[in-house]
């Protein structure tokens, strides 16, 4: 069901390269990573396998580079003022080499914006954890079928916070302790069905990748060649409402078009023979927890766990779908996906978006503030709004200011609609592409 849901009927070849800068090489049985590049001198990324670190191993260093001199400052600040000048003489293209690096970001940032603390991490594990509790106590009592669709909102919210947590200690985010951020990270992402470090590792190579064509792994555009490989009623599943909203369950077990691997098996192509006990950790762990709901739905009935956890579930997955896609789609003008020399991680990051979810925000943790995270994935997301609003005069209009949201985020189905109307594929050829639409799936999707 998975291969069928995500890649359709038929297996698909994967016919590109394994990633080859900046992350973990699947040819070899041993890692391989690149430490210095020119497309980006100023990040360092760590190799996990000698570190033994479960966080996100993507980060800038601390240590701010010889340009941080008084003359270097000076340069910079001149380059980005003449950026400034160029920008009212011309239009402003988003996929040019921004005038400004790593470390110009980085150095703005105020100090205590990277600072973690744990106990800080821990009070908002404790708050969703009672919250959730506290939704499923009151809708067993109530049971009223005019509180359960209620219900079903605010769970499904709340599993999708409980993620986010999970997801902060898989970047390492969460507390400088490994240990505490494997068990957190395990219990949150084991409760809500996820592979904790199946999940983890591919979105580290997300990070690693993001805005690249091939390399990425979440949302990444398809090639047109893959495109038109698709059948229809892929294409369907693919890009018209609601099936992509559907879509995360389905990618763990089996990945995006052109790519292949499952987030449970410790043998897949997405991870190295170092990784595999950690993987079949995490497969142990899910499947406990799947086997504890199969022990309720004995218990309480399988109408009951499905009116309790199955249909939060579910809206839990259309928010974390949503919310990811919306990170990286639907700016009211295209946005450049790269290749080649022409991609770097700091080109890669900067091509992603900041979204306002109103009430949400505090609720989810603050992952729309997706730019600063993407680039420093190491903040924890309590400084995350501090930390853009310090780069926001660095960036400029590389930054791209989200559209201001009511209580509840509606607007943003709108640029969710318009979005998997027109952005279908990528030119096979190009460095520095946009998106294209498919004028007879756009017609099938109005």
């Amino acid at each position: 069901m998975a291969g069928f849901i995500i890649s359709g009927l038929k297996p698909l070849p994967c016919i590109y390269d394994r990633p080859v800068a900046g992350v973990i090489s699947r040819s070899s049985s041993k890692s391989r990573f690149l430490t210095k590049n020119k497309n980006f001198p100023d990040l360092k990324i760590l190799n996990p396998i000698k570190s033994r670190n479960w966080g996100l191993n993507v980060s800038a260093p601390f240590r701010v580079a010889s340009v941080e001199e008084d003359e270097g400052r000076k340069e910079r600040n001149h380059g980005i003022n003449g950026f400034e000048e160029q920008e009212q003489e011309a239009g402003f293209d988003p996929g040019a080499p921004p005038p400004f690096k790593l470390a110009d970001i980085r150095a703005a940032i105020p100090k205590h914006c990277w600072v973690k603390d744990p106990w800080k991490s821990m009070s908002y594990v404790v708050r969703d954890v009672a919250v959730v509790l506290g939704l499923a106590a009151a809708a067993v009592y109530v049971n009223n079928w005019i509180v359960w669709p209620l219900y079903w909102a605010a769970q499904g919210t709340m599993f999708w916070a409980l993620f986010v947590l999970g997801h902060d200690c898989g970047h390492g985010s969460f507390s400088n302790d490994p240990k505490l951020n494997g068990v957190v990270g395990h219990l949150l992402h084991s409760s809500i069905l996820v592979p904790y470090h199946g999940w983890r590792i591919s979105h580290r190579t997300h990070h690693q990748n993001h805005g690249h064509v091939e390399n990425d792994e979440s949302w990444h555009p398809l090639s047109e060649k893959i495109y038109r490989s698709l059948d229809t009623l892929t294409r369907t599943l693919r890009f018209i409402l609601p099936f992509p909203m559907l879509a995360f369950p389905f990618y763990l077990w089996n990945r995006s078009p052109g790519k292949s691997g499952s987030h449970f098996d410790p043998s897949s192509d997405l991870f190295v023979p170092t990784e595999r006990k950690d993987v079949i950790t995490s497969t142990l762990c899910w499947t406990a927890m799947a086997a504890f709901l199969v022990g309720l739905g004995f218990t309480m009935g399988p109408m009951q766990l499905l009116k309790l956890y199955g249909i939060p579930y579910w809206i839990f997955v259309m928010w974390l779908d949503g919310v990811t896609y919306l990170h990286h789609h639907g700016h009211e003008e295209k946005l450049p996906w790269y290749r080649g020399k022409e991609w770097s991680y700091l080109r890669g990051g900067l091509t992603t978006l900041d979204r306002d979810y109103g009430w949400i925000n505090n609720i989810h943790h603050d992952i729309g503030t997706h730019v600063i995270h993407h680039l420093f994935p190491q903040i924890p997301h309590y400084h995350l709004v501090e930390a853009t609003e310090a780069a926001k005069p660095v960036l400029r209009k590389y930054y791209r200011e989200p559209e201001q949201s009511g209580p509840l985020p509606f607007h943003l189905i709108g640029s969710l609609m318009r979005s998997l109307k027109n952005d279908h594929y990528v030119s096979d050829t190009g460095d520095v592409v946009y998106y294209q639409t498919d004028p007879e799936l756009k017609k099938n999707a109005s």
